[in-house]
Protein backbone atom coordinates (compact mmCIF):
# COMPACT_ATOMS: atom_id res chain seq x y z
CA UNK A 1 0.00 0.00 0.00
CA UNK A 2 1.01 3.61 -0.39
CA UNK A 3 1.62 5.96 2.48
CA UNK A 4 -1.78 7.57 1.88
CA UNK A 5 -4.93 6.46 3.64
CA UNK A 6 -6.78 3.78 1.70
CA UNK A 7 -9.48 5.66 -0.24
CA UNK A 8 -10.78 2.85 -2.41
CA UNK A 9 -14.36 3.16 -3.58
CA UNK A 10 -15.84 0.05 -2.01
CA UNK A 11 -18.88 0.27 -4.27
CA UNK A 12 -16.45 -0.60 -7.07
CA UNK A 13 -13.63 -2.59 -5.48
CA UNK A 14 -14.45 -6.08 -4.23
CA UNK A 15 -14.12 -6.66 -0.48
CA UNK A 16 -10.93 -8.24 0.84
CA UNK A 17 -13.02 -11.11 2.18
CA UNK A 18 -15.72 -12.39 -0.17
CA UNK A 19 -17.28 -15.66 1.08
CA UNK A 20 -18.13 -16.80 -2.44
CA UNK A 21 -14.39 -16.78 -3.19
CA UNK A 22 -13.59 -19.29 -0.48
CA UNK A 23 -9.84 -18.78 -0.08
CA UNK A 24 -10.31 -15.09 0.78
CA UNK A 25 -11.88 -16.14 4.09
CA UNK A 26 -8.48 -17.62 5.02
CA UNK A 27 -6.05 -15.12 3.51
CA UNK A 28 -8.01 -11.86 3.51
CA UNK A 29 -6.99 -9.32 6.19
CA UNK A 30 -9.27 -9.33 9.23
CA UNK A 31 -7.74 -6.30 10.93
CA UNK A 32 -7.34 -2.69 9.70
CA UNK A 33 -4.45 -2.35 7.26
CA UNK A 34 -1.41 -0.28 8.20
CA UNK A 35 -0.28 1.99 5.33
CA UNK A 36 3.43 1.72 4.54
CA UNK A 37 5.30 4.40 2.64
CA UNK A 38 7.18 3.28 -0.43
CA UNK A 39 10.94 3.39 -0.08
CA UNK A 40 13.09 5.46 -2.43
CA UNK A 41 14.30 2.31 -4.15
CA UNK A 42 10.74 1.14 -4.85
CA UNK A 43 9.92 4.49 -6.43
CA UNK A 44 13.10 4.88 -8.47
CA UNK A 45 14.37 1.40 -9.39
CA UNK A 46 13.30 0.68 -12.99
CA UNK A 47 10.96 -2.23 -13.61
CA UNK A 48 13.00 -5.07 -15.05
CA UNK A 49 12.30 -6.05 -18.63
CA UNK A 50 11.54 -2.89 -20.61
CA UNK A 51 14.74 -3.18 -22.59
CA UNK A 52 14.71 -6.97 -22.84
CA UNK A 53 11.87 -7.45 -25.33
CA UNK A 54 12.58 -9.77 -28.23
CA UNK A 55 10.87 -10.02 -31.60
CA UNK A 56 8.42 -12.82 -30.81
CA UNK A 57 7.89 -12.25 -27.08
CA UNK A 58 4.34 -11.07 -27.82
CA UNK A 59 3.48 -14.08 -30.02
CA UNK A 60 2.51 -16.99 -27.79
CA UNK A 61 1.89 -19.17 -30.84
CA UNK A 62 5.61 -19.00 -31.65
CA UNK A 63 7.59 -18.32 -28.45
CA UNK A 64 6.68 -21.68 -26.89
CA UNK A 65 7.08 -24.02 -29.82
CA UNK A 66 8.80 -27.32 -29.27
CA UNK A 67 8.88 -28.57 -32.83
CA UNK A 68 5.21 -28.17 -33.70
CA UNK A 69 2.18 -25.91 -33.75
CA UNK A 70 0.17 -25.11 -30.58
CA UNK A 71 -3.37 -26.47 -30.51
CA UNK A 72 -6.49 -24.36 -30.23
CA UNK A 73 -8.27 -21.33 -31.61
CA UNK A 74 -5.82 -18.59 -32.55
CA UNK A 75 -6.65 -15.12 -31.29
CA UNK A 76 -5.16 -11.64 -31.48
CA UNK A 77 -5.61 -9.46 -28.39
CA UNK A 78 -4.92 -5.78 -28.93
CA UNK A 79 -5.73 -2.54 -27.19
CA UNK A 80 -4.41 0.68 -25.73
CA UNK A 81 -3.41 1.79 -22.25
CA UNK A 82 -4.77 5.16 -21.09
CA UNK A 83 -4.56 7.31 -17.99
CA UNK A 84 -7.64 8.88 -16.39
CA UNK A 85 -7.54 11.76 -18.91
CA UNK A 86 -7.75 9.41 -21.92
CA UNK A 87 -4.11 10.07 -22.76
CA UNK A 88 -2.26 7.08 -24.21
CA UNK A 89 0.52 5.67 -22.05
CA UNK A 90 3.67 4.66 -23.96
CA UNK A 91 6.45 2.55 -22.46
CA UNK A 92 4.22 0.35 -20.30
CA UNK A 93 5.60 -3.17 -19.90
CA UNK A 94 2.75 -5.66 -20.25
CA UNK A 95 3.18 -9.32 -19.36
CA UNK A 96 0.45 -11.92 -19.83
CA UNK A 97 0.04 -15.53 -18.76
CA UNK A 98 -2.76 -18.00 -19.41
CA UNK A 99 -3.88 -21.61 -19.62
CA UNK A 100 -3.70 -23.50 -22.89
CA UNK A 101 -6.72 -24.39 -25.05
CA UNK A 102 -7.50 -27.35 -22.77
CA UNK A 103 -7.44 -25.22 -19.62
CA UNK A 104 -4.01 -26.31 -18.36
CA UNK A 105 -1.11 -24.17 -17.14
CA UNK A 106 2.48 -25.28 -17.54
CA UNK A 107 3.15 -25.19 -13.81
CA UNK A 108 3.92 -27.93 -11.33
CA UNK A 109 1.00 -26.92 -9.10
CA UNK A 110 -1.49 -27.39 -11.93
CA UNK A 111 -2.44 -31.06 -11.79
CA UNK A 112 -5.66 -30.71 -13.78
CA UNK A 113 -6.24 -33.83 -15.88
CA UNK A 114 -6.33 -31.80 -19.12
CA UNK A 115 -3.36 -32.30 -21.47
CA UNK A 116 -0.27 -30.10 -21.55
CA UNK A 117 0.49 -28.61 -24.97
CA UNK A 118 4.25 -29.05 -25.57
CA UNK A 119 4.15 -26.21 -28.11
CA UNK A 120 2.48 -23.62 -25.89
CA UNK A 121 4.36 -21.92 -23.07
CA UNK A 122 1.47 -19.66 -22.05
CA UNK A 123 3.37 -16.44 -21.36
CA UNK A 124 4.34 -13.32 -23.31
CA UNK A 125 5.25 -9.66 -22.99
CA UNK A 126 5.53 -6.41 -24.91
CA UNK A 127 5.90 -2.66 -24.35
CA UNK A 128 3.22 -0.19 -25.42
CA UNK A 129 4.18 2.01 -28.37
CA UNK A 130 4.01 5.79 -28.65
CA UNK A 131 0.21 5.55 -28.98
CA UNK A 132 -0.14 3.35 -25.91
CA UNK A 133 -0.94 0.33 -28.07
CA UNK A 134 -0.04 -3.29 -27.40
CA UNK A 135 -0.79 -6.52 -29.26
CA UNK A 136 -0.49 -10.25 -28.55
CA UNK A 137 -1.00 -13.34 -30.69
CA UNK A 138 -2.17 -16.31 -28.67
CA UNK A 139 -4.51 -19.28 -28.29
CA UNK A 140 -7.92 -18.83 -26.69
CA UNK A 141 -7.55 -20.26 -23.17
CA UNK A 142 -9.84 -23.03 -21.99
CA UNK A 143 -11.95 -23.13 -18.84
CA UNK A 144 -10.69 -25.23 -15.94
CA UNK A 145 -11.95 -26.55 -12.58
CA UNK A 146 -10.54 -24.82 -9.52
CA UNK A 147 -12.14 -26.45 -6.49
CA UNK A 148 -13.68 -23.33 -4.97
CA UNK A 149 -17.09 -24.99 -4.69
CA UNK A 150 -19.00 -27.88 -6.22
CA UNK A 151 -18.49 -27.99 -10.00
CA UNK A 152 -16.55 -24.71 -10.00
CA UNK A 153 -14.99 -23.67 -13.33
CA UNK A 154 -13.01 -20.53 -14.13
CA UNK A 155 -14.16 -18.68 -17.25
CA UNK A 156 -11.78 -18.29 -20.19
CA UNK A 157 -9.35 -15.57 -19.11
CA UNK A 158 -5.90 -14.08 -19.60
CA UNK A 159 -3.89 -12.54 -16.75
CA UNK A 160 -2.36 -9.09 -17.38
CA UNK A 161 0.49 -7.47 -15.44
CA UNK A 162 1.39 -3.84 -16.19
CA UNK A 163 4.55 -2.04 -15.11
CA UNK A 164 5.29 1.65 -15.42
CA UNK A 165 8.85 2.87 -15.09
CA UNK A 166 9.36 1.90 -11.43
CA UNK A 167 9.18 -1.34 -9.48
CA UNK A 168 6.29 -0.14 -7.29
CA UNK A 169 4.04 0.64 -10.26
CA UNK A 170 2.80 -2.89 -10.97
CA UNK A 171 -0.92 -3.45 -11.60
CA UNK A 172 -2.56 -6.83 -12.24
CA UNK A 173 -5.92 -7.66 -13.80
CA UNK A 174 -7.68 -10.39 -15.78
CA UNK A 175 -9.20 -10.18 -19.25
CA UNK A 176 -12.39 -12.14 -19.92
CA UNK A 177 -14.33 -12.83 -23.12
CA UNK A 178 -17.79 -11.42 -23.80
CA UNK A 179 -20.61 -13.93 -23.91
CA UNK A 180 -18.89 -16.50 -21.69
CA UNK A 181 -21.68 -18.25 -19.73
CA UNK A 182 -19.27 -18.98 -16.87
CA UNK A 183 -18.94 -15.28 -16.00
CA UNK A 184 -22.31 -15.33 -14.23
CA UNK A 185 -21.06 -18.19 -12.03
CA UNK A 186 -17.52 -17.01 -11.27
CA UNK A 187 -17.01 -15.68 -7.70
CA UNK A 188 -13.80 -13.85 -8.64
CA UNK A 189 -15.50 -11.90 -11.43
CA UNK A 190 -18.64 -11.29 -9.36
CA UNK A 191 -16.83 -10.22 -6.17
CA UNK A 192 -17.21 -6.67 -7.46
CA UNK A 193 -20.81 -5.46 -7.04
CA UNK A 194 -20.49 -2.76 -9.72
CA UNK A 195 -21.50 -4.08 -13.17
CA UNK A 196 -19.60 -1.35 -15.06
CA UNK A 197 -16.41 -2.13 -13.17
CA UNK A 198 -16.77 -5.86 -13.90
CA UNK A 199 -17.34 -5.17 -17.57
CA UNK A 200 -14.08 -3.19 -17.69
CA UNK A 201 -12.36 -6.60 -17.55
CA UNK A 202 -14.29 -8.02 -20.52
CA UNK A 203 -12.82 -7.85 -24.02
CA UNK A 204 -14.98 -7.40 -27.10
CA UNK A 205 -14.74 -9.17 -30.44
CA UNK A 206 -13.10 -6.99 -33.09
CA UNK A 207 -13.28 -7.68 -36.80
CA UNK A 208 -10.73 -4.89 -37.26
CA UNK A 209 -8.11 -6.70 -35.18
CA UNK A 210 -8.90 -10.11 -36.65
CA UNK A 211 -6.40 -11.53 -39.11
CA UNK A 212 -8.18 -13.07 -42.13
CA UNK A 213 -7.86 -16.86 -42.25
CA UNK A 214 -5.53 -16.78 -39.19
CA UNK A 215 -6.99 -15.40 -35.95
CA UNK A 216 -10.05 -13.76 -34.41
CA UNK A 217 -9.44 -10.35 -32.91
CA UNK A 218 -10.34 -9.08 -29.43
CA UNK A 219 -10.05 -5.50 -28.20
CA UNK A 220 -9.12 -4.83 -24.58
CA UNK A 221 -8.33 -1.25 -23.59
CA UNK A 222 -6.91 -0.65 -20.12
CA UNK A 223 -7.55 2.54 -18.12
CA UNK A 224 -5.14 2.96 -15.23
CA UNK A 225 -6.95 5.41 -12.94
CA UNK A 226 -10.11 7.44 -12.51
CA UNK A 227 -13.84 6.63 -12.42
CA UNK A 228 -13.61 4.45 -15.55
CA UNK A 229 -10.46 2.59 -14.48
CA UNK A 230 -10.09 -1.07 -15.36
CA UNK A 231 -10.69 -3.15 -12.26
CA UNK A 232 -7.38 -4.32 -10.82
CA UNK A 233 -6.51 -6.97 -8.25
CA UNK A 234 -5.72 -5.61 -4.79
Amino acid sequence: MSGKIDKRDWDVHPPYIYPGYVSTTFRGPKKPLIPLKHTLSELTIPAYGHEQIHEYDNDLTINGRNGGEPLGERIRVSGRVFNEYSRPQPGILIEIWQANAAGRYIHKTDQHAAPIDPNFFGGGRCVTDENGRYSFMSIKPGAYPWGNHHNAWRPNHIHFSLFGMSFASRLVTQMFFSGDPLLALDPIYNACADLKARESMVSIFSEEYSIPDVALGYEFDIILRGPSATLMET
